[in-house]
């Protein structure tokens, strides 16, 4: 039987329960201390007192519901995010990726689309976008909706500008988007050859015959188990001799089946698939 350790951990289980068996999303499995933070403050932005208040309305309103997709997601990202990452990815996977005919990319937990569109950039610039297919996958609607549609503030211009510069890359990031009002738009060129889908890394099953997987800064917000479990999920759906890339405070460390990786950058957390066989065959 399960102890709680007092009354809002018992409301707080409860209400996951009722989320995962009424709408089919599981965030049992997300750490306590980040989830219970976002649930109170979805609580105070809807003036709704109590969780059990909240678990009660929750299952009869869908619009509640989505609001709280919305905001108990993490969902901050900006383009060429740690522009050192992608100047890594630029020197030790690009030059792979250029021996196949056609490369198939899963952007897992990619929020409203900014580090995609900076993957995309990268790969043009490789002379790589015509032949690649970027699945760009999140578990929240509203967010895939913006990133699909490629439309951005320009208040955060500058600092992408910076960013694209400091990864590498030639030209102008202003090349990739036409400029509006107060917003840029990406290019269709860029778009059209990413996938945006919505994907649930607790409950979905594999993308398979992957060359690269990126799922950056998501995984910290998973408890040890369900770490374990996704990461199982992305060997899965890894080619041998594919690339996983993960956050700057994510590893490998810990993951049963660590021994099929081979760190190629462990500093900016590059992993390459190196053998099919691992303790993970025995979960």
């Amino acid at each position: 039987m399960l102890k709680y350790q007092n009354d809002e951990d018992y409301d707080i289980h409860a209400l996951l329960e009722v989320i995962y068996l009424k709408w089919g999303y599981d965030f049992r499995g997300y750490s306590k201390a980040s989830l219970t933070r976002r649930i109170f403050f979805f609580l105070q932005e809807e003036r709704i007192d109590r969780i059990p208040d909240l678990q009660f309305r929750i299952v009869r309103d869908r619009g509640l519901f989505s609001r709280f997709i919305k905001d108990v997601t993490v969902n901050v990202t900006e383009m060429f995010r740690d522009p050192s990452f992608y100047r890594s990815v630029k020197k030790h996977i690009v030059p792979q990726l250029e021996t196949y005919p056609h490369i198939k990319i899963w952007h897992a937990g990619c929020a409203t689309g900014e580090e995609v569109y900076s993957l995309a950039m990268l790969l043009d610039q490789a002379g790589l976008l015509d032949r690649a297919t970027i699945y760009a996958t999140d578990i929240n609607r509203s967010v895939l909706d913006r990133a699909k549609k490629g439309i951005y503030s320009d208040s955060h211009l500058s600092q992408y500008q910076q960013n694209f510069k400091d990864a590498g890359l030639n030209g102008d990031l202003l090349d990739y988007f036409e400029k509006g009002y107060d917003h840029v738009i990406v290019d269709s060129r860029l778009r059209k050859n990413i996938v945006f889908t919505e994907h649930d890394l607790v409950i979905d099953h594999v993308f398979g015959e992957m060359q690269l997987i990126f799922c950056r800064n998501v995984l910290i917000y998973f408890t040890r188990e369900l770490q374990d479990k996704v990461i199982g999920l992305f060997t899965e759906s890894l080619d041998f001799g594919g690339y996983l890339c993960l956050g700057i405070k994510e590893s490998l460390d810990f993951f049963d089946g660590r021994a099929m990786f081979t760190a190629v950058d462990a500093d900016h957390r590059l992993f390459q698939k190196t053998s099919n066989k691992g303790s993970s065959d025995k979960r």
